[in-house]
């Protein structure tokens, strides 16, 4: 038995709380991983896991013998880590997940910038409207904005604010009028992003809150669907500022209701990673870059630093 690649399949069979997610994951066969923490028990005479057909939880020893694999194996990572590092550059593919809103208005740029330094590291990139699964999906990294509640087991480093502005095309407003206060909302046509966040939007001025529904002429899953919506005239929306800024230094947008504040307008976008395994060269060199890329000081103001 090997078993340290044993100790590395039962760790992993924990973190996803799932045979099937874990030889996925590892480029195994369910079975060789269910044969490989069997034999670990067998090794070690005594039960780590108990299983049923919905569940999986560690017994007692499991729990004090998964804390011990785990700082052996991160020990031994480093260690095999420290040494590549002094002999080689970052290489291999990054598979990295990434909001549309995001792909479109920064990530691009920041890949350019990273591979020019590392021309080695490749990219497999997927972008999505809606939540995915992080784990599940096997990703090394991902980015995600504060609507969308990220995985308990991952570590999440902020990188950005994204304001967001509710505009119109010149063309609907000459029609239909430019409303001179949330109230006056009611009257148009109302263009929403549905990303789980709430369905409403919340203004504030001087004397009050102000709540308006949503989505009374449209409503996407996406912040692309939702521009191109607006950009033909259907109505006002509430999009981010980066995918805007090019529609409004043309005129094609214009913004609405400027004097007052948007309640929750600014979106925080993370970078989330695991933080249960010690992480790659390519991984580690990548949050790194993207950390301080973002939060460099010449950073636009589309696209604000977090402090």
């Amino acid at each position: 038995m090997n078993q340290l690649q044993a100790m590395r399949v039962f760790t992993r069979v924990v973190d996803l709380a799932s045979f099937n997610l874990a030889a996925r994951q590892l480029g195994m066969s369910a079975a060789a991983v269910t044969r490989s923490v069997g034999t670990l028990e067998a090794h070690l005479n005594m039960r780590l896991l108990n299983r049923t057909t919905r569940s999986l939880s560690l017994t007692d020893v499991g729990r004090e013998y998964l804390d011990g694999c785990r700082a052996i194996i991160e020990k031994l990572d480093e260690m095999e880590s420290n040494l590549l590092e002094t002999t080689r550059d970052p290489q291999g593919t990054l598979r990295i997940a990434a909001p549309m809103t995001f792909a479109t208005a920064g990530l691009g740029g920041l890949l350019a910038a990273y591979r020019a330094q590392h021309p080695r590291v490749d990219f497999d990139v997927t972008t999505y409207d809606t939540p995915i699964d992080l784990v599940e999906g096997g990703f090394d990294v991902s980015f995600s904005d504060d609507r969308r509640l990220a995985n308990s087991s991952l570590v999440s480093r902020t990188l950005i604010r994204m304001d967001e502005l509710t505009v119109a095309s010149p063309s609907y407003l000459a029609r239909h009028g430019s409303p001179r206060d949330p109230a006056a909302l009611s009257r148009h046509g109302l263009l929403t992003v549905s990303d789980g966040s709430s369905r409403a939007w919340e203004f504030a001025d001087t004397d009050g809150v102000y709540r308006v529904n949503t989505g009374s002429a449209l409503t996407a899953s996406s912040s692309a669907m939702v521009r191109v919506a607006a950009l033909n005239h259907m109505g006002i929306a509430l999009l981010p500022m980066p995918i805007i800024a090019e529609d409004l230094a043309r005129g094609t947008l214009v913004p609405v209701l400027e004097q007052f504040e948007i309640s929750g307008g600014t979106r925080q976008v993370s970078i989330l990673y695991s933080g249960r395994n010690y992480l790659s060269m390519r991984v580690r060199s990548f949050i790194d870059f993207a950390v301080a890329q973002y939060r460099a000081p010449d950073r636009p103001v589309a696209l604000r630093a977090a402090a």
